[in-house]
């Protein structure tokens, strides 16, 4: 006959069993069943910090329609260096000031914000930030043009000889329009040149050219709008394709040329290219700044993929309805309501994820009670938790798998690469969501939390997919 106290442990053990993580307190330990049902993850700690050796992957869905894409810092680009990688607090001014223009993106109403002559400028703000890059052909004869894609900005540039008004240091020749056969400024009156004023400032040269400025958070743009043919890939050629030349620039655009906008307005990318593409592209950004990903246009979408719908609560951006978050497992007790206060985007140009002071909260509690194995630091740049991971150097660590929650079901495990961002060496190591200071802000999916999924953009039905092990 059982005593008192096996039957007590007896249930227990049914219980633990049955339910490893209904109930998790201070002190959680890492069982050996919970990792192998994925809760939690082995990561090298070496493999948080970035490497001098680029790792070219060839894993693309349409190889015919896609373009490599590389970090803008690291070894895979030449407009990079391992040795400058961005500290976590240069990360977080450059994010910072992206996210204050977002917020203001977000509020602005439709009336143009701005209008400015040929010599005196005033331009609305809009939000950049970036950190990937691909390399496209512009003119007749066609010439290639390092460019940074952003899913936050409509206007695709480059910069433009002469430069009258100053240009940033970019690693390729500049745009000579006058050595193009293609190229072609356009009116004030031309349909483009009213449709840019919601992102950019409008004017008009003396010659009735059609003017265009953008402001930036970290950088501004200012030039002629044009006409110019775009190259994607050799089978891939798109004629007056609108343009900014820009002639007067400034900025940290890391030694690439200009950008590639894939917002939803009609002067960008996907929609200028809708006849070919049927406003469908994907991008997979790679787990670490030394491997490369894709950008693709148009082809099939991966059958892994799972949508959710494009909310139009945000228009200008690509608004997405989050529903919940766990962490090891444990769904946290978040009132939907939160994420649905101010809504979210999904954006390229973000770093890190930037969540409701309520969702934050929850997160990082419940990940520092399944890390107290590691010690806890006081914090850097305003992002906690944060760990010294200094003393287990070329090992393993066991850390819980957190899974953000879209409308429709769709449940996104943020890949390992995406869980922590180094913020100095070994030493602090610090979980990659930022806390919003409030409900009341638009919150953020960074592209940290992207990483090595197929994320497709099918702006015609309305939705984004995310289909993992995509690079």
């Amino acid at each position: 006959m059982a005593t008192p106290i096996s039957l007590v442990f007896l249930l227990y053990v049914l219980l633990f069993l049955l339910c490893p993580l209904c109930s998790l307190k201070k002190g959680h330990t890492v069982a050996a069943n919970e990792i192998t049902k994925g809760y939690f993850r082995n990561v090298n700690v070496n493999s948080l910090l970035p490497s001098s050796v680029c790792d070219h992957s060839n894993k693309v869905l349409n190889k015919a329609s896609s373009l490599k894409v590389v970090s803008k810092y690291g070894p895979c680009t030449v407009t990079g260096d391992p040795k400058t990688f961005p500290s976590a607090a240069e990360i977080l001014r450059r994010d910072q000031l992206r996210v204050k223009s977002i917020r203001a993106k977000h509020s602005m109403n439709s009336s143009t914000t701005g209008v400015f002559n040929e010599m005196k400028t005033r331009v609305p703000t809009t939000h950049f930030g970036g950190g990937y890059a691909v390399t496209v052909g512009l003119g007749t004869p066609k010439k290639d043009f390092s460019l940074l894609f952003d899913t936050g900005s409509d206007l695709t540039w480059t910069q433009c000889e002469p430069c009258s008004g100053g240009c940033f240091p970019q690693n390729d020749e500049k745009f000579d329009p006058t050595k193009s056969t293609s190229y072609k400024n356009l009116s004030c009156s031309s349909e483009p040149c009213k449709s840019i004023g919601k992102e950019s400032a409008q004017g008009c040269s003396s010659s009735n050219s059609c003017l265009y400025g953008v402001k930036y958070g970290t950088g501004y743009t200012v030039g002629f709008l044009a006409t110019e043919t775009l190259t994607i890939t050799p089978s891939d050629v798109f004629e007056n394709f609108v343009i900014g030349c820009g002639e007067r620039n400034g900025g940290r655009f890391s030694g690439t040329a200009g950008l590639l906008g894939l917002g939803r307005s009609p002067v960008a990318l996907p929609s200028q290219t809708s006849s070919t593409y049927k406003n469908l592209f994907s991008y997979c950004l790679p787990a670490s700044s030394s491997s490369t990903g894709h950008l693709s246009f148009g082809g099939g979408v991966s059958q892994a993929a799972k949508f959710t719908p494009i909310t139009s609560k945000i228009p200008e951006l690509y608004g997405l309805d989050v529903s919940g978050i766990s962490v090891g497992g444990r769904k946290l007790p978040i009132d939907p309501s939160v994420f649905r206060t101010a809504g979210t985007i999904i954006d390229s140009g973000t770093t890190l994820t930037y969540l409701p002071s309520t969702a934050h909260s929850a997160l990082s509690s419940a990940f520092q009670e399944m890390m107290t194995n590691y010690t806890l630091t006081k914090g850097t740049s305003g992002l906690q938790p944060c760990y010294d991971f200094s003393k287990h150097a070329n090992d393993n660590i066991t850390i819980p798998q957190i899974s953000i929650f879209f409308e429709g079901g769709v449940e996104v495990d943020i890949d390992d690469s995406g869980i922590f961002i180094a913020a100095n060496g070994l030493e602090e190591v610090c979980l990659a969501f930022k806390d919003n200071g409030n409900d009341t802000d638009v919150a953020i999916f960074g592209n940290v939390q992207q990483k090595t999924y197929e994320v497709v953009y099918d702006v015609a039905k309305g939705m984004v997919g995310f289909a993992p092990g995509g690079c």
